[in-house]
């Protein structure tokens, strides 16, 4: 099948490593590369998320905030930030965020300002529906602050692409049946996806069902590092309870279902109507071989397979990989064949989260290591982080031309890409704003807009945006 693309790129890491910021001078011509070097109707944008931020190879942000306000419900990042503070390394919360919830009409005129097409940000869950289901009432004031946003968007020129879940799940399904560990969620899930579609459909027409659920099957049950904060004890002693072992596979088995069950239901029943389109982003790192070894070439290809074709595999063929089902045996879920058909081709179109690359070299498991997501693809990764200075003055860290430079290549890539036959249709770049990022809280930056955390939350741009709106209006 043809597959639309979207990149949804972020700024991770980047090739060479520089300590502070340098007075680079970039070695394209900026003439070289501008909107017109793609092809017409390719959108160029911003992405946030209502409660969001940083891991290991994953920028994201929080930006909405007003986590105690109209109505909202906790979900599982108040209640994991606010319980393991020690979890964050500058035990910040995103309870303020940078307070989107409040401001979004100048967040959404600095959009404006930049030239961008569209804006990609995510429904909080919790907040139209704080009990997490239908049962429990429907929060009208959550509703009317993501109609405000959609409207303000659309009366801006910007089309509005929304994520359903990113990771922000509510705290009452957690408590009540574990969550994404259960298949109960699958229902749970497509009635608020309809939610959704009902309040939202007549002017939304994009919907991502899942953000990176790679992500949160890796962060929340494999490592701990991310809300719920589940891994095995014996791999990290302050997790939240789990087991490494199933779990990952478990949330990840339920994701998926709730995925397919839902884009049934809109295609079935909105769609016709509402003229939209519904998809799913996933994620990805690159997987370089350590050296030319027959044996770290194999490691490359099943690293990519338990990250990536985890979920495209189920979503185009309708099963796991075979090298996971190989290597993880039994402990793999099986879909039924109702199911599996379901799976297959459910999408409009794959938006893909690109951030960096890693080596991988082969890493086999001895006996006395314990089972593990994290060693079942017998692979061990490398790689680099952007590094944040906190040290420098405001007028230094607007001047980011390594993210200009990550960019600018980015693009000519994907541009390079389109000539070759990629149906590639939107670029949106992370992130619009520097905010909360998960467990690295707010020491990390990744916005094109400098955001002040000590000055009332005055939004500043970088010589990114700058470069960003420049490269838009040609």
């Amino acid at each position: 099948m043809g597959i639309q693309l979207h990149i949804f790129i972020g700024l991770l890491a980047i090739a060479s490593a520089f300590t502070g910021i340098e007075a680079l001078t970039p070695t394209y011509g900026i003439a070289s590369l501008d909107r017109t070097s793609f092809p017409k109707g390719f959108v160029f944008a911003a992405a946030t998320s209502a409660y969001q931020a940083c891991h290991c190879f994953r920028p994201c942000n929080v930006v909405e905030g007003a986590a105690n306000e109209g109505g909202k419900g906790p979900s599982i990042w108040d209640t994991y930030t606010h319980t393991y503070p020690d979890k964050i390394q500058d035990r910040s919360n995103g309870d303020v965020a940078v307070d989107s919830y409040h401001r979004y009409k100048d967040d959404v005129s600095i959009m404006k300002e930049m030239g961008l097409d569209a804006y990609r940000f995510s429904i909080s869950w919790s907040r139209v529906l704080p009990r997490g289901k239908i049962s429990g009432g429907v929060n009208e004031e959550g509703i009317k602050y993501y109609n405000n946003l959609i409207d303000e968007l659309l009366a801006n020129g910007m089309e509005p692409f929304v994520t359903l879940f990113h990771w922000d799940l509510p705290q009452a399904l957690e408590d009540e049946y574990g969550g994404f560990l259960s298949p109960r969620i699958v229902d749970d899930f497509r009635n608020y996806a309809e939610l959704c579609f009902k309040r939202f459909g007549d002017r939304m027409k994009h919907w991502i069902t899942l953000n990176e659920p790679y992500s949160y099957s890796w962060g929340g049950y494999a490592t701990g590092v991310l809300a719920p904060g589940r891994c095995s004890s014996w791999q990290q002693r302050n997790c939240t309870g789990g087991d490494s072992a199933i779990e990952p596979y478990l949330v990840t088995h339920h994701q998926l279902l709730a995925h397919s069950t839902t884009v049934k239901l809109y295609k079935q029943k909105y769609q016709a109507s509402q003229n939209g389109k519904i998809g799913i982003t996933l994620v990805t790192r690159w997987f370089v071989p350590f050296s030319d070894a027959r044996h770290h070439h194999n490691a490359a290809l099943r690293a990519f397979d338990f990250v990536f074709g985890w979920f495209m595999d189920p979503l185009t063929m309708g099963d796991y990989p075979r090298s996971m089902r190989s290597f993880v045996g039994n402990r793999l879920s099986k879909f039924s064949k109702e199911q599996s058909n379901m799976l297959k081709g459910s999408f409009d179109f794959l938006g893909l989260n690109y951030y960096t690359a890693n080596y991988a070299s082969y890493a086999p498991n001895s006996n006395s290591v314990n089972v593990s997501y994290l060693t079942d693809s017998q692979t061990s990764l490398t790689g680099v982080d952007e590094v944040n200075n906190s040290t420098l003055s405001l007028k230094d860290a607007l001047v980011d031309n390594w993210r200009i430079d990550y960019h600018y290549r980015h693009l000519s890539f994907i541009r390079q890409a389109i000539k070759e036959g990629a149906n590639v249709t939107g670029y949106f770049a992370w992130s619009l704003l520097d905010n909360f990022e998960w467990f690295a809280g707010y020491t990390v930056r990744f916005g094109f807009n400098y955001v002040d955390f000590e000055d009332g939350l005055k939004r500043y741009p970088k010589l990114s945006a700058k470069w960003f709106k420049n490269f838009l209006q040609k």
